[in-house]
C-alpha cells in the first residue's frame, strides 16, 4: 500500500468516526434531549472512545454545533434535489406542502426545539447557525420559487405563503408533544392546502386532482 493511499484511508476513517459521532448526537437530542445528551453518551452510543470524541470535537458545544449544522446541510441538500425534480416533473402545492409536513415532523423540529433555547442564550453557538439556517430557507425558497414561476405567481409573494407554511407547521409539530391525534393535523394539513391553492390559480388548471379538490370545497 501505498503512502498517499495509507493517508486516504485515514482520511476516511476519521470522516467515518466523526459521521457516528454526529449521528449519535442528532438521537440523543431527539431521544433524551439536549440537558441529558453528555460527551460521554455520545461517545458511547457511537461506539468510540471519549478520547476520540476529543480529538474530533473540542467540546459538548462543538459536537452538538457540527451535528446540528450537518443535519440542516443534508437537509438542504435533500430541498434542492427536490426543488430540481418539481421543476423538471411539475407539481402541486399541495405536494410542496406535504413534503414540509413530513421533513419537519421526521425528526427535523423535535431536533430544533432542543437547540432553539440554546441558541438564544449562546451567541457563539448562534452565530455557528445562522449560516446554516440561511442555506435551510434558500433551500425552502428554491421549491416555492419553482412553484412561482409555473404558475406565474410573484415570487415574493410565493415566499410569504412559504414562510407562513413554515410558522404553521412549526405550531402544529410543536402540539405533537402534549397532543397525539393524528386525524386533527391532518384536517388542519387539509384546511391549509386548500388556502395555499388559492395563492396559486393557475396549478388548477393543469391538475384535474386539484381541480376536483377545489370542486369538493
Amino acid at each position: 500500500m501505498s503512502i498517499s493511499e495509507g493517508r486516504r484511508s485515514q482520511k476516511e476513517r476519521s470522516a467515518e468516526t466523526s459521521a457516528r459521532l454526529m449521528a449519535a448526537t442528532i438521537d440523543l437530542l431527539h431521544d433524551r434531549g439536549l440537558s441529558r445528551t453528555s460527551t460521554p453518551e455520545i461517545a458511547s452510543k457511537a461506539g468510540v472512545s471519549r478520547g476520540a470524541l476529543t480529538h474530533h470535537f473540542a467540546s459538548r458545544e462543538a459536537i452538538i454545533s457540527a451535528s446540528v449544522s450537518h443535519m440542516l446541510a443534508r437537509t438542504t441538500r435533500d430541498l434542492h434535489r427536490f426543488a430540481e425534480d418539481f421543476l423538471e416533473r411539475g407539481g402541486s402545492s399541495d405536494e410542496i406542502v406535504d413534503y414540509i409536513w413530513q421533513m419537519m415532523s421526521d425528526r427535523l423540529f423535535y431536533v430544533t426545539m432542543e437547540y432553539l433555547p440554546e441558541a438564544r442564550h449562546n451567541p457563539d453557538f448562534r452565530a455557528d447557525l445562522v449560516p446554516v439556517v440561511r442555506e435551510f430557507h434558500a433551500g425552502l425558497d428554491a421549491i416555492w420559487t419553482a412553484l412561482a414561476a409555473r404558475t406565474g405567481v410573484d415570487p415574493d409573494h410565493a415566499r410569504t405563503v412559504m414562510n407562513t407554511t413554515m410558522c404553521l407547521v412549526r405550531g402544529m409539530i410543536a402540539q405533537t408533544v402534549l397532543r397525539s391525534d393524528p386525524l386533527y393535523y391532518d384536517q388542519m394539513l387539509t384546511f391549509w392546502k386548500q388556502q395555499v391553492r388559492q395563492h396559486f390559480p393557475a396549478q388548477m388548471e393543469r391538475s384535474p386532482a386539484l381541480r376536483q379538490a377545489g370542486q369538493g370545497r
